[in-house]
């Protein structure tokens, strides 16, 4: 099995912006050093907390600070930007990188960053769906183009201007070919988003604040997508992240992941609690749909989805985690604000040297459009 890390920590406001964008840069070039096969990165524009507001921006600071990581986008969020410059800038930056890039999708999901670029009643979904149609084929076409995206949207030519001797007209292509591997967040249960990632070859990442029971409603309908397309399905290429603790003693992991008032497992459920309840989303939460709201509290959410303890106790939650939802390629460690960075650190140390060890040998490495293999 991999080992990937996500980087969307919710800090607590009053932080300084520069302090926790060194912590999280700090935080993946740790992940390198350990191992860990990828790093997500994830943006919000208007989030006090989430503050991190391009993931391809800060992944470039990372590239001469790392060395085998794969860097990923996670996500970009594909309503907020033309594609054409989603497509070339990640061109870009796969080449900067030697080919480590990865391209993490999705809509956009807050509010407040599209009100902020005047698309708040506009459908996400839908931009979202036409944008990565014209990036996968920018990369895939020869200029001039010819390319309208399924709704119309998006129409991308240099027919008037294409000017092959001077070298102008021409969109670049990334550096792994035929594409970089494309990975969507999935954060729905029994998302069909999951059935058009296996259409297209996309890999499914699914979230670290799902239910077992959630988690494991994505891999049939990527099966389903994948047979669509004519191809058999790969539990390599799916991704799962959880909220995890490892400390060497079990009363440092109870305490600093349940216990402690400053604990970072209690914040970032807390924070996640009352943002989907104001959503409207607290079934996410719930053990049955007729269950009362008043049943989900934060102390039930962290038993539900925090794995915390020693590495031996993490590594049989984890294998127990696993018989309930079935095979899959990649934990994604999903990193936490640093309340205290020793313990933050030795958990990953302890995540990469004994927790992923002890579930057995590492999976060969996920095929991926264009990565060698």
């Amino acid at each position: 099995m991999r080992l990937g890390y996500f980087s969307m920590p919710l800090h607590p406001k009053g932080r300084p912006w520069h302090e926790t964008l060194a912590e999280d840069r700090e935080a993946v070039i740790e992940a390198d050093r350990l191992g860990f096969h990828d790093a997500f990165i994830g943006e919000h524009l208007t989030d006090e907390h989430e503050n991190i507001t391009n993931s391809l921006l800060f992944l470039a600071t990372l590239i001469s600070e790392t060395t085998n990581i794969r860097l990923a986008t996670g996500t970009t969020n594909l309503s907020q930007q033309h594609p054409v410059l989603v497509a070339a800038n990640s061109a870009m930056f796969d080449h900067l990188s030697g080919g480590r890039f990865i391209l993490g999708v999705s809509p956009g999901a807050l509010a407040s960053d599209a009100e902020a670029l005047g698309i708040l009643d506009q459908d996400r979904n839908a931009l979202f769906a036409d944008a990565i149609d014209i990036v996968t084929r920018i990369w895939a076409a020869d200029p001039p183009y010819d390319l309208t995206s399924p709704s119309g949207r998006f129409v991308v030519s240099t027919a008037q201007t294409l000017d092959r001797q001077l070298g102008v007209g021409v969109l670049p292509k990334p550096y792994q070919q035929p594409r970089p591997e494309i990975v969507g967040t999935v954060v729905a249960p029994f998302s069909k988003g999951v059935i058009a990632m296996g259409r297209a070859d996309f890999h499914p990442l699914s979230a670290n604040f799902l239910l077992p029971k959630w988690v494991a409603s994505h891999w049939p309908n990527y099966v389903q997508g994948r047979r669509e397309a004519g191809a058999v399905a790969d539990p390599r290429d799916w991704r799962i992240a959880r909220t995890v603790f490892v400390a060497d003693d079990e009363p440092t992991a109870r305490a600093y992941a349940f216990e402690r008032e400053d604990s970072p497992y209690r914040f970032y459920y807390a924070q996640m609690l009352t943002k989907m309840s104001r959503l409207g989303r607290l079934d996410l939460f719930k053990h049955s749909r007729d269950e009362p709201d008043s049943e989900v509290t934060l102390d039930r959410v962290l038993a539900d989805l925090v794995i915390a303890g020693t590495p031996e106790s993490v590594a049989e939650q984890l294998a127990t985690f696993r018989d309930t939802v079935g095979e899959f390629g990649e934990l994604v460690y999903a990193g936490l604000d640093w309340v205290e960075p020793e313990l933050a650190k030795r958990s990953m140390e302890l995540m990469a040297t004994q927790v992923i060890p002890a579930l057995g040998e590492s999976a060969p490495a996920a095929p991926g459009a264009g990565h060698p293999s």
